[in-house]
């Protein structure tokens, strides 16, 4: 390729098969989270102020018992460790950016051994009696969405000059990464608007779908 190719990955309801947070607070929180949520999904509240409060919902004494529920819980989606071998074998450097918490992302991709993968996700407080989120990726001058994890300030860190940027998403919380991208990789919400907004794109169901996408794009672009 004339660029070098990076991928900007999604966890919850891309390497997993489901959001984990709607699972945790689905299992573990007072009634109020359904409000919290449809709130956040129709943006009348940020995403970072909406999954702060919703982890404020829950006690940190259920700290271990969320990690057990979540870890036993969450699905893989088929393909994963062969995309990681993938980019291993043909030098591809990617990312996890993820919306999800360091409590659940860390362990949940532990069997992978991603040393070499850098994983910008949220972080998580412990010391009160309800759960605190940390924001340590959050968004720069260029953004005021009040992302929590903002995709967009960590893509904006790759020269377009000198990058294919792909993100590699599901959900809202990837839209405006894939608005400045240069392809992306989609399914459910995500690959609706990428059609709406006539955004270069592919759907996909798996990982091994994600493979022969990215075979794809090396080979067009070495031709072109």
């Amino acid at each position: 390729m004339s660029k070098k190719l990076v991928l900007f990955c999604d966890f919850d309801g891309t390497i997993t098969e489901k959001d984990n947070i709607v699972a945790i607070v689905r299992k573990f929180a007072p009634p109020e989270w359904e409000a919290l949520t449809e709130q956040i999904l129709s943006q009348k509240i940020s995403v970072q102020e909406g999954v702060g409060k919703l982890f404020q919902l829950l006690p940190s004494s259920l700290r271990d018992q969320i990690v057990d529920y979540i870890t036993t819980e969450a699905t893989i989606r088929p393909g994963f460790a062969d995309f990681v071998r993938y980019c291993r074998e043909e030098g591809i450097e990617w990312l996890v950016t993820s919306g999800g918490i360091d409590f659940f992302v860390d362990p949940i991709l532990a069997p992978f051994d991603l040393k070499d993968v850098p994983i910008y996700c949220n972080g998580s407080d412990f010391s009160g009696d309800k759960i605190t989120i940390t924001w340590p990726h959050s968004c720069d001058d260029h953004c005021s969405n009040g992302c929590g994890m903002c995709k967009t300030t960590i893509i904006r860190r790759y020269d377009p000059a000198t990058y294919f940027r792909v993100v590699i998403g599901d959900s809202i919380t990837d839209l405006a990464g894939a608005k400045i991208a240069d392809f992306v990789i989609a399914r459910s919400f995500l690959a609706q608007k990428a059609q709406e907004l006539e955004l270069p794109h592919q759907s996909f169901a798996t990982f091994h779908d994600v493979i022969a996408i990215l075979q794809d794009l090396k080979q067009q672009q070495e031709v072109s």
